[in-house]
């Protein structure tokens, strides 16, 4: 493997256009034919990022008996429990700064022909022993600068779920674009219909599973604010298409993906309570991950050069860092405190209540564009 990304002569910089262009147009397994191109470095980042995740679950699962025999990693102020959550946060924190940096040192890139575009796409073995120095680092600092980072993530988790908001709306906005491009009626409106029928299957099946008593009244609630959430983002674009005497072709879909994004929330919201006495069998101990796919999405390609950078990588990195800090708190329970039993991920009050929150921010959300349109408004103003 290339620790480079080619030469740094002017010739080899005027080809690396071409050179991309020629990747791009090709087939997907092509992308790995040259291990100094942006398109391959996605994954090879999300594999890292991968890779530090399931490091910090085995911190958490089985580095008690480690950090006990250490007198400087055996402080801590939740008793045992702790032990393992501070060893989450530290491997967090290392993984952080590597996005960080990252980010510092991509951000406003935007030709192919940078020396920094190379250090994004190449230079591989340098950026993995520093990731393996960082990952290490966190572990000689004390309990007090990591009670710190432990406050940032929540931050931190904040920004990373506006950006999913945003992008998740930025999809809507352009389903929406392309159903109003052509003539897509008769085809639109089946998979409409598809959508919020399958959306009502989805609550029929919730209340079955996670309110097998009477007594489950928050699941109750829960549920039903998803389906009316559902029906006001429904009722209000369908409002608004005919307020402005436009097709309805995609005001109905778009509400359908919409209520999608609210189905997936409410039951992560339901899978992450704590007890088991609300849903049918087991499950809210079943380890689950919310995969990071906002760093991958597509950009706009219509109005790109041949030697623009294909995404944005001080973004890309960003998103890492937040969905970083994110991930710690999943694999805490949202709670550096709150002990977690073994491969279990996202249990407990503080992430169920964060997950209805990030709902009606959705629908709210949704709703506001929706109103925006209809005045005029920029739809793309969002998408990032």
């Amino acid at each position: 493997m290339h620790i480079g990304c080619g030469s740094s002569s002017s010739d080899d910089d005027d080809d690396v256009g071409k050179r991309y262009e020629k990747i791009k147009n090709g087939s997907w397994l092509g992308q790995f034919g040259d291990v100094c191109n942006p398109w391959m470095a996605r994954y090879a980042y999300g594999l890292l990022f991968l890779l530090a995740n399931l490091l910090a679950w085995a911190v958490r699962d089985y580095g008690s008996s480690f950090f006990k025999a250490s007198k400087r990693l055996n402080e801590c102020n939740g008793g045992k429990d702790c032990l393992g959550t501070d060893g989450v946060l530290r491997v967090s924190l290392g993984c952080c700064m590597f996005y960080l940096i990252m980010f510092a040192s991509t951000i406003f890139i935007p030709k192919v022909n940078s020396w920094r575009e190379k250090w994004h796409s190449g230079w591989w073995i340098p950026k993995i022993g520093m990731m393996g120095a960082l990952l290490v680092f966190p572990f000689f600092l004390p309990i007090k600068f990591l009670s710190i980072y432990g406050l940032i993530t929540y931050f931190g988790t904040g920004v990373f779920l506006v950006i999913q908001l945003i992008s998740i709306n930025g999809f809507i906005n352009r389903v929406s674009e392309w159903c109003e491009s052509k003539d897509r009626s008769c085809p639109v409106m089946m998979f409409e219909t598809i959508l919020h029928i399958f959306f009502i299957m989805v609550i029929i099946f919730f209340y079955i599973w996670f309110v097998p008593r009477r007594s489950c009244a928050i699941n109750i609630f829960f549920i039903t604010a998803t389906l009316i959430l559902h029906l006001l983002n429904t009722a209000v674009a369908l409002f608004l298409t005919k307020a402005n005497n436009v097709t309805s072709s995609s005001s109905s879909l778009t509400s359908g993906f919409m209520g999608l994004y609210l189905l997936f929330l409410c039951w992560t919201a339901l899978k992450s309570e704590p007890g088991e006495k609300c849903i049918l069998m087991g499950g809210s101990h079943t380890s689950k991950i919310d995969i990071v796919t906002i760093a991958f999405r597509r950009e706009h390609e219509e109005h790109q050069d041949a030697d623009d950078v294909p995404y944005n990588y001080g973004f890309f990195h960003f998103v890492f860092a937040v969905g970083t800090m994110y991930f710690a708190l999943l694999l805490n329970g949202w709670n550096a405190g709150h002990p977690m039993r073994k491969f279990t991920i996202d249990v407990g009050w503080v992430g169920t209540w964060a997950r209805i929150i990030n709902e009606l921010a959705a629908a709210l959300v949704y709703m506001w564009l929706r109103f925006s349109d209809s005045k005029g408004g920029s739809r793309g103003g969002l998408t990032a």
